[in-house]
């Protein structure tokens, strides 16, 4: 009979250790820090090796899922998604129900248990939603459904009496999941793009850099590294107001106002001493901001100097 205790110590020492790496790392967790957790003086890795599924030995149910990193997300083996109504996807490994992995998601959707989420940014490096619930299962698509947050966990399933009060409950998940999931991803693929530090002034602190939208959110912007730029706290906010706008060309450019002030030192370096300098690029092409975003946003920057 599995012990029950030692199931929720487990679960809980695994989360609050998931929560110490990603406030040390500014949201990031590495495949070498997840296989050195310990639990009651045991190594236990929190991944499966070439697996997505961990369960670890004296559970039932699985303790943590992983959604492997690819560039082209076409590429996974298995497309974890969003559905109709707004909850993430997690697939099945494999085709068949009573695969051992299945039975371990299965358990964990029986018993109510959180799991960790891990969701690949690059290779070994991951994004960590913690926690998260499976809440159905779909076995005709081969996946479960997920909770990111437990104030999910009751509504999936239940029919609203009004076309209005479904809508909004959809609109509501839909914020939930851009907030746990969509807008953290997008910043640590972004921030691992330009090797975590800000592309105007190479700040490397992760934990004060943000992921710049190009293209904004509201303005149909897509989620994706070619629609970010990596900064720092005070140049997004100036990037976000046009005091700083960047040309297609890659060149920053500092608003003529702003370049006239004597405001002391932060301004002078943060601000006017990267005027005319360039945009620092990652290493991948397929990651440089689009120009055709750029100059849509450097448009923008000109008419508000």
């Amino acid at each position: 009979m599995q012990d029950v205790s030692f199931d929720d110590r487990i679960r809980a020492a695994a989360s609050a250790y998931v929560h110490q790496l990603d406030d040390r790392n500014g949201g990031f967790v590495s495949q070498t820090e997840l296989d050195q957790f310990e639990f009651e003086g045991q190594r236990v890795s929190l991944l499966q090796h070439m697996r997505g599924i961990r369960i670890v030995s004296g559970l039932d149910a699985a303790l943590t899922i992983r959604t492997t990193f690819t560039l082209k997300p076409e590429d996974r083996p298995y497309e974890d998604d969003i559905g109709p109504d707004g909850y993430p996807r997690y697939k099945w490994r494999g085709t068949d129900s009573e695969a051992y992995d299945n039975r371990g998601l299965r358990q964990a959707m029986k018993l109510g248990k959180p799991l960790i989420w891990f969701i690949g940014v690059s290779p070994r490096v991951f994004q960590a939603v913690n926690p998260v619930w499976l809440v159905a299962e779909e076995p005709e698509q081969h996946q479960f459904v997920v909770a990111v947050d437990q104030d999910l966990k009751l509504p999936w399933g239940h029919i609203l009496p009004h076309p209005e009060d479904t809508a909004l409950q959809r609109r509501y998940v839909e914020a939930l999941v851009r907030r746990r999931i969509h807008q953290p991803l997008f910043r640590q693929r972004v921030l691992e793009a330009y090797a975590r530090q800000c592309a105007l002034c190479h700040l490397r602190h992760a934990e004060l850099l943000e992921a710049a939208h190009i293209r904004e959110d509201s303005d149909g912007g897509e989620p994706v590294v070619p629609n970010g730029v990596a900064m720092c706290a005070i140049h997004h906010r100036a990037f976000d107001r046009s005091v700083l706008g960047i040309r297609p060309d890659y060149v920053i450019e500092i608003r003529q106002d702003v370049l006239k002030e004597v405001d002391g030192p932060t301004l002078m370096h943060a601000l006017q001493g990267i005027h005319a300098s360039k945009l620092s690029l990652p290493m991948s092409r397929q990651a440089w901001p689009r120009q055709d975003l750029l100059e849509e946003r450097y448009e923008r920057f000109k008419a508000a100097s």
